[in-house]
């Protein structure tokens, strides 16, 4: 560490923890009202995918959507492109 270095442009380490935080809250407000069981699902779908295929934990998005009078489970998986 040098005698100027906080001078040199510094992570906009701001910017970053205001983006976490708002998935956090888009996260926790999409969860509300929903079944228990989907953040273990989540959980158990990403472990299964993770053996055949490279993902992160952001890949893979498990909600329950009405439709009508059912419940419908949307799972979406993003993979990635070329060989994982």
């Amino acid at each position: 560490m040098g005698l100027f270095d906080f001078l040199k442009a510094k992570k906009n380490t701001a910017e970053t923890a205001k983006n976490r935080l708002q998935i956090i809250i888009a996260q926790e407000r999409s969860s509300r009202g929903a079944p228990d069981y989907l953040p273990l699902l989540r959980r158990e779908l990403l472990e299964v995918i993770k053996k055949y295929v490279n993902v992160d934990a952001e890949a893979v998005k498990v909600d329950v959507i009405k439709d009508g009078d059912h419940d419908v489970l949307d799972i979406s998986v993003a993979l990635p492109e070329g060989p994982g």
